[in-house]
């Protein structure tokens, strides 16, 4: 679960903001919303509002980036020119900072960097404010990429750890990769809790953008008959025409033919070496297939929709043959299996996209109402038919908006205090909590003084 997120001088966030999903104590609305762990609460939902160029896609972005520099254990090159560009000190980090509990373990993660460069990183157990935070390990490193390891008490006492950090130090660790992912991958019990806080990164973390494509879905509704019921259940209750889904399933080499020999030999090194052992890509048909290898076979497959059409007759289509708003619905099929039955973690960008209105309330209505939901949903939209405080506490509704001074600041609809019974869209719509375009500037302008003759 999610507990924090800081960005700092990252894209468009210049001095330190936070979002959070712990419940306002003064409100008591949706209280089934509040799941409790061990007696500290968190919020399911959230759903962040602002005007185009607010930052409010930037925060999901910042998240992705901390994902990809654990799981990837590098920062990337080009990550150096990402920092607030308004920042007037060029000496600045660059903050990434989360708080989350994994298998009921709160831990706090952090990572600062600059140019490229890791300052500090840090992993520690999580007080939640309660107790005193517990180091789990800590890295530094200078300007001169010299790197320095604290770890926890237990493990600076133990002589063969010890031996285990001069190895670290000395042959693996470097400036511009985090530690993480190489000590979640050794074998020391007192780093247990470092694969453990991994797994969040590499498990319960998910991310949907507005360019993601359920190419992972042929496969799940292959192999798991309990899965494709429930995606043929979901889609064909949303009215789009959907009759049923299904897979086809052919071997490597015939769909790509035994002449491209050297071609499919490396492929097939490129799945053996993922660690699902499956690598999803577009053909050069267009199409988006999924190669995966199992029991020692190597196959190709392409998820199917099946549409009723004039005398009941059904007919099969590509997911290329699809509408923007079905492929974006068909992105979403996974995802509301995962957070309703497994505690993950959803952050999707632009929620709404290509979707209508209506149903896509819908969605957010029937996971909001659900009183055995285990997952987070975090999203990002535009659409104002979702300010509804029967579908929201307040406090599960943010604003990004920018400042006079070009950095992205994020608040809560619970800093204002409103009425359980007022009106938010009107509200938010009206301009009374920020975080909408000002088009003055635009009914002002004379686009037809630039047209010449």
């Amino acid at each position: 679960m999610l507990i924090r997120f800081v960005l700092e001088n990252v894209f468009s966030f210049g001095a330190q903001r936070e979002f959070n999903t712990m419940p306002n104590t003064r409100l008591k609305t949706l209280e089934h919303h509040c799941y409790d762990f061990d007696g500290f609460p968190l919020l399911k939902m959230s759903a962040i509002y602002g005007a185009n160029g607010a930052g409010k896609s930037n925060l999901i972005k910042g998240m992705f980036v901390l994902q990809s520099m654990v799981l990837e254990g590098k920062v990337p090159y080009v990550f150096k020119d990402n920092s607030f560009k308004f920042n007037t000190d060029p000496q600045a980090n660059q903050l990434f900072a989360v708080e989350f509990i994994q298998g009921q373990v709160p831990f706090y993660y952090g990572l600062s960097v600059h140019q490229g460069r890791i300052v500090t990183e840090e992993l520690y157990r999580s007080g939640l404010g309660k107790r005193k935070d517990e180091l789990i390990y800590e890295r530094k490193t200078d300007e001169n990429g010299i790197t320095s390891l604290k770890f926890s008490p237990e493990f600076e006492k133990d002589e063969k750890s010890q031996v285990l950090k001069s190895i670290l130090i000395e042959e693996f660790v470097k400036p511009n990769e985090p530690v993480f992912k190489l000590l979640a991958r050794r074998d020391n019990k007192y780093l247990a809790e470092v694969k453990l806080a991994f797994s969040w990164f590499s498990d319960t973390l998910q991310m949907i953008n507005p360019r993601s494509k359920p190419i992972g879905l042929a496969h799940m509704i292959d192999n798991e008959p309990d899965f494709k019921n429930y995606a043929q259940d979901l889609m064909c209750s949303l009215n789009i025409g959907i009759e049923s889904l299904s897979t086809e399933k052919v071997e490597l080499e015939e769909f790509f033919g035994k002449d491209n020999e050297n071609e499919l030999i490396a492929l097939k090194r490129r799945v053996e070496e993922s660690e699902l052992k499956m690598l999803d890509f577009e053909s050069r048909s267009g199409e988006d297939i999924l190669v995966v290898k199992e029991n020692g076979k190597f196959w190709v497959k392409t998820l199917k929709i099946h549409h009723k059409g004039k005398d009941e007759q059904v007919v099969r289509f590509d997911l290329k043959e699809e509408s923007d708003g079905t492929v974006r619905l068909l992105d979403f099929v996974p995802a509301f299996m995962d957070v309703i039955t497994e505690p993950r973690v959803f952050l999707i960008d632009e929620i709404e996209r290509s979707i209508h209105p209506l149903l896509i309330k819908e969605l957010v209505r029937k996971f909001s109402h659900d009183s055995q939901t285990k997952g987070q949903l975090i999203f990002t939209t535009h659409e104002s038919n979702l300010l509804d405080q029967e579908l929201f506490r307040q406090d599960e509704i943010w604003f990004a908006e920018k400042t006079k001074e070009g950095e992205t600041d994020l608040y809560s609809l619970s800093d204002f205090k409103e009425h359980k019974t007022i009106d938010i869209r009107k509200g938010y719509l009206s301009g009374r909590y920020g975080a909408i375009p000002f088009l003055g500037n635009l009914s002002d302008l004379n686009w037809h003084e630039y047209v010449t003759e």
